[in-house]
């Protein structure tokens, strides 16, 4: 009985608790290209609300924030360069295709 109860009982670890990402003096906000950049991930992806730790309504406000900077150029919809030539070098063979057929 000692044995089984052992295996049960919950180590007393002491862990910091993380603080928030975002302050409540935070504006969420297109212009905000400090605070955007943090829930962008090196592609430029979006990151999830799990791991960026947001409420629902921040990682709301924070996509649209996002995709309003992406619309006004201020953020790139591509990060990488490689893919962004990539698109470029098919968008030269597709011209390329366009004028031989004709």
């Amino acid at each position: 009985m000692e044995k089984s109860k052992r295996l049960f009982i919950k180590s007393k670890r002491s862990f910091r608790r993380r603080l928030p990402p975002i302050q409540s003096g935070d504006r969420i906000d297109y212009k905000n290209m400090g605070l955007i950049c943090r829930f962008i991930s090196e592609q430029g992806k979006i990151l999830s609300r799990r791991v960026n730790r947001l409420t629902l309504k921040q990682q709301r406000l924070i996509t649209i924030a996002i995709k309003q900077a992406r619309i006004l150029s201020s953020l790139p919809f591509l990060t990488n360069e490689k893919q962004f030539e990539k698109s470029e070098s098919t968008a030269k063979i597709n011209t390329l295709r366009k004028k031989n057929r004709n």
